[in-house]
């Protein structure tokens, strides 16, 4: 029985249809139009445009004054888009939004000076484009051993930071191989999956689809970086065969198959695909249906007409933003009626407001969730389509265990909502916090890294774990702080928690403890009275043990010593202002400076004899002292009020003495 099976996604990517609807959209303007480079890798659609006019361009400087010059989806270097304003021509960027998120990427990670890894084919404009974005050191790999061997050559960049994106036609199966190696080479890689998902899915496809036929034939330019691996993957499971029109096809070994498989590459116009399928359909002299994908029966034409549907995206549309009420944005798409956008469609954060997700002139792809003719509206829906897609990225992180990021929309029983790549991710409260009992609140509308630890595929439903990141993390932070620990070595650290006896310091990544009695050259009762938790303190190790990972922390200074502050100040013999304290038996102790209290023996209390120090001093009393002796070993100070009265009487009959003689004098 002779079967023919088209993959659904097989034929043009937005990006590509976007690009040529623009040129004919120019042409249709009225607008002489030059491409800079092939529009599209398909000879059929170059020969079409070239019949209306359209010329295409090497380099900005060959395009006359006056003309517009488009640039087509695969992008250019920052420095060519300069050359196209300095030169003042009209210009129509076509950069694919995919392309033009790698620019972006590539930007700002040149601009945090790391190092930017690049999968794709060198020669290949989309990749000549994303190098033109890296303003740093930046290496193209093809292939997993191109990775191997770099680090092999550059060992240095080993503990670099380093950022790595990949073209995006990029081979699924080589990115794959190629990450296993990065991450465990370069740990300190940051690691963005920049394959368009129309790719990945036309890839994943296109295996499955060569596995259960005996001849593949793969629709397209051979000039086109996508087609080419849609050919590599179908090979290695079937004949495969890659043609640009049905002019190419393999008669001999179509007819000897009892079944073939269709797909074509992002250039592919839905005209040839049509023209290829009615060919094969002759050839293998077809009398069964014609079947898609996955598995759906149809007569042939039936196949055919859902088959044009599929690839001329009527439910899938690309818009730009044109207005933003508080409860819907408006996007032109292109169309006869009016799109507009709920806000419970535009993203899966209850809590977003639109004008902070889009403005005017924003690009998206949207979800046609419904059609009213009357009104000469469209609904549609941008967080259906993100959720169709970051559901991709969430179900292979699950698998990878990479580390992906998303905003915390909302704190409810249980738990924290975690809005990633338009997907909400429960995360339940025991997965949420370094430690438990931290308060999830303080974590709303915050950006947090977390992981897949659980998938529900059936239910489209995901559990994560910011936790696991932590924990991590701190490890790592460990590991650093280890390398450089060293006893007196001085850290700014964050007070962590208190108990009865000490405070808990982070260092970053791992705690240390101020004992209490380090925390105050003064008794105190409790370590609250002098820090609190969330305080910023300056602290220096006293003490380690790198078996048990202990390490004890001190927080007062030597300078601060009240005793060396005595012994510098208040020499014997010195007269000071003293605060009675306490009251005993045998006299009074008295507050010299903080931390240091000195007795007054009841014997010097007074020039006469008292039974009692409350017979002359109660607490609170200010009173001036001699320090009369000061034994620093035992910490002990003796004051004397009498001293200072013995010598009262001494200095007034000198006075008087003095007085006398003068008189005599002058008499």
């Amino acid at each position: 029985m002779n079967k023919i099976t088209v993959a659904k996604t097989a034929g043009f990517c937005f990006g590509v249809n976007r690009a040529v609807q623009m040129v004919n959209s120019l042409v249709d303007e009225g607008k002489s139009v030059w491409t800079l480079g092939p529009i599209i890798h398909n000879p059929q659609t170059l020969k079409e445009l070239e019949q209306k006019g359209v010329r295409i361009a090497k380099e900005p400087r060959e395009v006359p004054p006056g003309d517009t010059i488009v640039i087509r989806s695969h992008g250019v270097a920052k420095a060519v888009l300069d050359e196209i304003r300095e030169l003042g021509l009209p210009c129509a960027d076509a950069t694919c939004p995919f392309v033009r998120k790698i620019h972006k990427i590539v930007a700002e990670e040149s601009r945090k000076g790391r190092l930017v890894f690049i999968a794709g084919d060198p020669s290949h404009p989309e990749v000549q484009g994303i190098i033109g974005h890296c303003s740093g050191e930046y290496f193209v790999f093809e292939n997993a051993e191109a990775v191997e061997k770099c680090s092999n050559n550059n060992p240095e960049w080993k503990n670099m930071p380093i950022s790595v994106v990949a073209q995006t036609t990029f081979s699924l199966s080589e990115w794959k191989n190629s990450l296993k190696i990065l991450k465990r080479v370069y740990t300190n890689a940051s690691i963005f999956d920049t394959i368009c998902n129309a790719t990945a899915n036309r890839q994943s496809e296109a295996v499955e689809l060569s596995r259960s036929c005996d001849v593949m034939v793969v629709i397209g330019g051979r000039q086109s970086s996508n087609t080419a691996k849609l050919y590599d993957v179908c090979r290695k499971n079937c004949s495969a065969f890659l043609v640009e029109s049905a002019d190419e096809l393999p008669a001999d070994e179509l007819r000897e198959a009892e079944s073939a498989g269709i797909t074509a590459g992002a250039s592919t116009p839905a005209s040839i695909i049509k023209e290829v399928l009615v060919t094969m359909s002759e050839i293998m002299e077809n009398k069964d249906p014609v079947v898609m994908e996955d598995g759906a029966d149809s007569s042939f034409a039936e196949m055919l007409e859902e088959s044009l549907k599929s690839l001329n995206t009527d439910e899938k549309v690309h818009g730009v933003v044109v207005g933003i009420a508080p409860n819907e944005i408006y996007v032109d798409v292109g169309r006869k009626q009016a799109g507009f956008v709920p806000l419970s469609e535009l993203s899966a954060d209850p809590n977003a407001k639109a004008e902070d997700l889009v403005k005017i002139g924003d690009e998206m792809d949207l979800l046609i969730m419904r059609t009213n003719d009357q009104e000469g509206t469209i609904m549609l829906s941008k967080k259906r389509l993100d959720a169709a897609k970051g559901w991709e990225t969430i179900t292979a992180a699950a698998e990878d265990e990479s580390v992906l990021t998303g905003i915390v929309s909302e704190v409810i029983k249980g738990g924290l909502i975690v809005v990633s790549n338009g997907v909400r991710v429960f995360v339940p409260a025991s997965q949420a916090t370094a430690s438990r009992g931290e308060p999830l609140e303080d974590l709303l509308k915050k950006e947090v890294k977390f992981r897949i630890i659980e998938v529900n595929r059936g239910r489209r439903r995901a559990v994560g774990s910011i936790r696991s990141v932590l924990k991590d993390e701190r490890k790592a932070m460990a590991e650093k702080f280890w390398e450089t620990a060293e006893e007196g070595k001085e850290y700014t650290g964050t007070v962590k928690s208190l108990t009865s006896y000490g405070a808990f310091v982070d260092l970053g990544g791992i705690d240390g403890m101020i004992h209490i009695s380090e925390l105050s050259w003064e008794r105190i009762k409790h370590p609250s009275e002098i820090v609190n938790v969330g305080d910023t303190v300056q602290v220096y190790i006293k003490s380690l043990d790198r078996e048990k990972g202990k390490i004890s922390l001190g927080y007062k200074r030597d300078e601060d010593n009240p005793w060396k502050i005595l012994e510098r100040e208040y020499p014997v013999g010195t007269v000071a202002d003293v605060t009675v304290v306490g009251m005993t038996t045998f006299g009074a102790f008295a507050r010299i400076i903080p931390g240091i209290d000195g007795l007054i023996h009841i014997s010097q209390i007074a020039d006469h004899r008292i039974e009692k120090p409350q017979d002359v001093l109660k607490i609170g009393d200010v009173v001036k002292a001699k320090i009369t002796d000061i034994d620093f070993d035992k910490k002990r100070v003796s004051l004397s009020i009498r001293a200072l009265l013995d010598e009262a009487p001494v200095e007034a009959a000198e006075e008087s003495t003095e007085t006398d003689a003068e008189v005599a004098d002058a008499e």
